[in-house]
This record gives C-alpha cells, structure tokens and sequence, in this order.
C-alpha cells in the first residue's frame, strides 16, 4: 500500500490529506499520514480577527485528530527536522508540553510519496529590533499573544492618567498587504467593542490610535491600484493614521523609525510586511539538499514536484514557475488550487501516467475590512479587466470564500450546521474575546 505523507496542516495540507483520505484512504488504496507540529487548524485568513478578538477561536479550529478519524487519513504530532531522500523516511523533532515535558519522542515516518506544505512565515528582513519587538501575525498562536497583549495594554491605558494631546494607546503595524490592511479595520472595530465591556474610555478615534506603515508607495501593492484606492480610502474614513513610501530600519520597544528618519511612537508593533518560507528547507535532503531559492522556497516543477521526483511541495514554502514565466504568488487560493491538483494528479502519476502541468486560476483578490466594508477585484486575468467590488457584494464574497474552505474540509452537512452554531452564538457571546 502506497504511503503518502504530508507535512503542514495549513488550507492546503490539511484539504490534500482529507480528500485524499475520502478518496484513497477509505478504500485501502493508500495510506495518508498528515503530519502538524499543532493540534489543531486555524485557517490563515482569519487571523487577524483572531488577533482583533473579534472571533470564538475555539468555535473556529479544527482538531486534526477528529478531522482524521471522519475522512480515513491518521495524524501525527510533530515539527519536521529532515528528510533521509535515500531510506525515504522524514525525521520529526520531539515535541514539549508548557511546562517542557515530553508529549511524543523524536520519531522516523517513512514514505512513497512525500508533499511538504509547511507555508510560510513573515520575513523582518533582518531589520534592527524586530524580532525583539513585534509580534509576526503569522500563525495562530502570534495572534493570540498579540491579542493578549491587546487587552493587557487596553487594561494598562485605562489605568493611566492621559497624557495632554496624546492617545492612550497606540498599535503600529508594519506592512500594508492585506494582512496589514485587514487588522488596522478589524482593531477599529474592536475598539468600539471594548468600550461596551468595561474600557469606556477606549475609544477607537481619541484614545486608539492605529498606524498603518508601508514601503510601497502604495497598500495593498500586489493588487490593482483601483482596490489600494479603495481600501485607503476606507482606512481614512477610520482615522487610520497610513504612511506610504516609508521604510522601517529600526524597531524599539516603544518606537518604528524610519529611512526618512520619521519616528513613530507605538504602545504594541505588529510586523506583517513580507513573507518567506522557513529557513530549515534550504538544508532539507542532508548532503544533497532539495533545490530552493533565495526565499527558502522548494522550487518545484509544474507537476508541483521538487528535484527528488517521490517529493512534492506546494503553496507558500513552494517556488512553481507557470508556462508564461509568472509564478504563482503566495495567496490562499493558489494553495487550495494547487491542493485540488494534487488529488487528482498524484494517483496518475504513481501509476505513471501523464499529467497535465498545474495553471493557476486568478479568481480574484478580497479584502475584508471588518464590519465597514469589503472591496476586491473578482475574475483577475481570466478577464481582459477585473470587476471591481465593494461593499455588501464583497462582504458576501468575502464570506463565501471561508464557506468554501469549511466545505472542502467537512461537506454540506458539516458547513451548515457550522453556519447555525455561528449564527446562535452571536446571540450571546461576547463580540470579542476579553481574556
């Protein structure tokens, strides 16, 4: 029996191995193994409102180990450490409790087929104090911290005396993609939540003040410039304080300074400018490492394999060159495509047989800003020009592209039952996580 092993629990690993499952694993025809150095999937896009505490966290994430038991793939806990290509085995590190005793030993997996779908993290580009003195808003757990500190800072503002002209409480946020874009919203919106439950002098324009600093000289840089239009446009409405053209070169615990020599005062500094995949890939294959780029990224073919043939890799930790010499960019839906691919194509070509390359579908770009608006551009370069939403129709669209997600993971029933439990809880939990 054939052994496919994924590493990465992400949108895409976490689709791949339970359509795989439903497919090959039910039937005997394979057995899928997932591996997750977590216990549990947050998908990605929400975590700026897991930062914001706009969302139930625990209403949100999906345990692996019953996502496996319902569609017929097993999971193991642990952070991949290296691959032996010539035993076909991958070595995963041990893994700690809280309080540093051990859950699981180092352990050796083998494999047939292997498809590392680790992602990416955020990229500080070396830049002084950064990694002291923000928080990478780039997996569920620096989300929560930052929230944590959120609400510490919050209790902390509303304690002391206000300074004369100054605001309570100032939140910086380094980059200005999406990401960036999103948070600066969705913290807007908490902040007039949090005068409800107690911070009655935390006011989202007087006494919050949110800095949104971006390098490009414009937002959302990678998107048309209809939609950055749009989104600073809607920033701005907000009181969003937003500097364009300005590079961060130094990080204090109380401060951005910029190339300019601009300083900007910051009470919490969030880095979300700029992505990399993780710099144990460049070394991973021992003496004959897989090939990568200056990313770290595998740079794979367009069947998504890497140089070692039984290894495939795909999404953000992935490099794949499309046949009109693009390449397809780190978005989610480049993953979830890319997922679908893979099941499909990766029973063909075990049997040998011949396999389409993988094209990527632009179907688009959405961003939310929380409860204010959404804007985005739907179609991308299937069409001679995008059609430019924003609005309702955007937060309707927005909201489907995180139904989709659901219905890749659970089906129908499991989705709708999903959208009831969120609809009830609205009716009485708290709009925002206070602890």
């Amino acid at each position: 029996m054939q052994r496919i092993v994924i590493v990465g629990g992400g949108a895409g690993g976490l689709a791949l191995a339970t359509q795989l499952g439903k497919r090959l694993g039910k039937r005997g025809q394979a057995e899928i193994t997932l591996v997750d150095a977590a216990r549990t999937h947050v998908w990605k896009p929400l975590l700026h409102q897991l930062a914001a505490g706009s969302f139930d966290t625990h209403a949100e994430e999906i345990e692996y180990l019953a996502q496996a038991r319902w569609n017929h793939f097993k999971f193991r806990l642990g952070r991949l450490e290296g691959v032996d290509r010539a035993a076909k085995t991958v070595q995963l590190a041990a893994s700690h409790d809280e309080a540093g005793r051990e859950i699981t030993p180092a352990q050796q997996l083998g494999y047939d087929t292997l498809v590392i779908a680790v992602g990416s993290q955020t990229n500080d580009f070396g830049t002084p104090g950064a990694a002291e003195h923000t928080i990478k808003l780039d997996s569920p757990q620096a989300a929560k911290r930052f929230n944590d500190r959120l609400i510490n800072a919050c209790i902390r503002a509303q304690a002391v005396p206000r300074s004369a002209g100054s605001g309570r409480l100032t939140v910086a946020i380094v980059g200005g993609g999406a990401t960036g874009v999103e948070l600066a919203a969705e913290l807007h919106a908490s902040a007039k939540v949090l005068a409800n439950y107690g911070f009655d002098h935390i006011h989202p324009e007087k006494d919050l003040q949110i800095v949104l600093v971006e390098a490009a000289p414009r937002l959302l840089a990678q998107l048309p410039e209809r939609l950055s239009d749009a989104a600073l446009r809607e920033l701005r409405k907000l009181a969003i304080e937003v500097h364009t053209n300005e590079k961060v070169v130094e990080v204090t615990a109380d401060s951005l300074k910029m190339a300019s020599g601009k300083v900007i005062s910051s009470s919490l500094s969030v880095w979300a400018a700029g992505v990399k995949a993780a710099d144990f890939l460049k070394t991973l294959g021992g003496d004959a490492p897989l090939e990568t780029n200056r990313l770290n990224q595998l740079v794979v073919s367009g069947n998504l394999q890497t140089t070692d043939a039984s290894i495939y890799a795909f999404g953000d930790c992935a490099a794949c060159q499309q046949p009109d010499g693009t390449w397809v960019p780190p978005r989610a839906q480049a993953a979830y495509q890319q997922a679908m691919y893979l099941v499909r194509a990766l029973p063909r070509l075990q049997r040998g047989e011949p396999v389409s390359p993988f094209v990527f579908r632009d179907q688009g770009s959405l961003v939310s800003l929380s409860e204010y608006s959404s804007v985005g551009s739907l179609m991308g370069s299937l069409t001679k020009g995008s059609f430019f939403i924003e609005g309702q129709l955007a937060k309707i669209m927005y909201w489907a592209l995180h139904k989709q997600h659901q219905l890749a993971l659970g089906g129908w029933k499991k989705t709708a039952l999903i959208t009831l439990s969120e609809m009830i809880d609205r009716t009485y939990r708290p709009r925002i996580k206070l602890h």
